[in-house]
C-alpha cells in the first residue's frame, strides 16, 4: 500500500480525501470538471462514495467513488481508476451502463415526468489505454445507427479521460491536468490553476483527519497480510483456507456491527479463495455492515463478468 505523501490523484484514496474535504473539496473538483468539459461549473454539492442498493436483497447496487450535483445543471461521477487487468477492462462499458442505470433510477421520484431527468455525466481518469486507440478523450453517447447524424440527445455522456493519451486534440490545459493526475508533484503543476490544485493537495496529504484514515486503512491491510502469512504456515489444505479466510472476514465484520445471519451463512459458504481475499479486503475498509454489503454485491458482478 502507498505512502499516503505517495500518492497520486489517480489513487482512489487520495482523489476521494480531496473532493470530500470540508474545506478544498468543492473547489478542487470544480477545477478539476472546468479542464475535462472546458466549461464553467456552478456550486457543487459532493456526496463522497455515493451508494444506490439493490430494490431487493439479490438485487445489485453501485457505490459511486466522487458523486457531484451541479446546481441547476448536471450530475457527475468521477471514477479514479487504475484497474488495468484485463476483465476489469473489458466490462468498463457495461460497468457504466450500469452506474448511468442506478444515477437515472434515483434521481426520478415516482410521479415525476422523464422530462425532468438530469443529464448525467460519468467521467473514468486512467492510466491505462481503455480501448486501444491511444487517445487522451474518449466520450460515448448514444446514436443511432442506421442515421449517425440523427439528433438523439438522452442527456446521458461518459467520457474516459486516458492521462498518457496522445491521440486526439484536447486543450493544453488538459493535457497538462492528465499529467498531474496520475504524477501529482509540484514540477507537474505547470500552471496557476495546477499550482492551486497542487496546494490543496498538499493540505489534504497533511490534514491530520486524512492522515487517521489513511492510518486505518494502512494498518487494516498490514493486519490482512499478517493473518495471510500466518494460516499459510500453518493451513495445508484449500478447505481450511477458506475457512479461515471466512472467520478473518467476520472478525473484522463484527468490530463494526451486527452480522445478519444470512451474511454470515454467505460467507461462510463461499470457498473461493480469491474471491475471500477480496471480500477480506473489502471488510477492512467497510464502515458498516451495508456498505460490505453492497461491496460485495459490486465484487460478485465483476467476477460473474470475468467467469469465475
Amino acid at each position: 500500500m502507498k505512502k499516503l505523501e505517495d500518492m497520486n490523484l489517480v489513487d482512489d484514496f487520495l482523489a476521494h480525501s480531496l473532493t470530500s474535504h470540508k474545506i478544498y473539496g468543492e473547489k478542487a473538483s470544480r477545477f478539476i470538471l472546468e479542464c475535462i468539459l472546458q466549461r464553467r461549473i456552478q456550486h457543487l454539492t459532493i456526496i463522497p462514495q455515493k451508494v444506490w442498493y439493490g430494490e431487493e436483497p439479490e438485487s445489485h447496487g453501485v457505490r459511486l467513488d466522487v458523486y457531484l450535483d451541479e446546481e441547476n445543471g448536471e450530475i457527475f461521477d468521477m471514477e479514479p481508476d487504475n484497474n488495468s487487468g484485463a476483465g476489469d477492462v473489458a466490462v468498463l462499458p457495461r460497468r457504466v451502463r450500469f452506474y448511468h442505470a442506478k444515477i437515472d433510477a434515483g434521481n426520478l421520484t415516482a410521479g415525476e415526468d422523464y422530462s425532468t431527468l438530469r443529464n448525467v455525466v460519468v467521467i473514468f481518469i486512467t492510466t491505462y489505454d481503455p480501448f486501444g486507440w491511444s487517445r487522451m478523450v474518449y466520450t460515448i453517447k448514444n446514436s443511432c445507427v442506421e442515421e449517425p447524424s440523427l439528433p438523439y440527445e438522452d442527456g446521458a455522456k461518459t467520457i474516459f479521460l486516458y492521462t498518457n493519451g496522445t491521440e486526439g486534440n484536447p486543450p493544453e490545459e488538459l493535457r497538462q491536468l492528465a499529467q498531474y493526475m496520475e504524477h501529482s508533484t509540484a514540477e507537474n503543476a505547470k500552471s496557476e490553476g495546477l499550482a492551486r490544485l497542487h496546494e490543496m493537495v498538499m493540505e489534504v496529504k497533511t490534514d491530520r483527519e486524512v492522515g487517521l484514515a489513511y492510518m486505518k486503512a494502512y494498518e487494516a491491510e498490514e493486519r490482512i497480510r499478517k493473518k495471510e502469512r500466518e494460516k499459510g504456515r500453518i493451513e495445508g489444505w484449500a478447505g481450511g483456507k477458506a475457512e479461515g479466510k471466512a472467520e478473518d472476514i467476520l472478525e473484522l465484520l463484527e468490530e463494526i456491527g451486527t452480522i445478519p445471519d444470512e451474511l454470515r451463512k454467505q460467507i461462510y459458504q463461499q470457498n473461493n479463495l480469491e474471491i475471500l481475499r477480496k471480500w477480506l479486503k473489502l471488510a477492512a475498509h467497510s464502515r458498516s455492515i451495508a456498505e460490505f454489503e453492497e461491496f460485495i454485491s459490486v465484487s460478485a458482478e465483476k467476477e460473474a463478468e470475468k467467469g469465475l
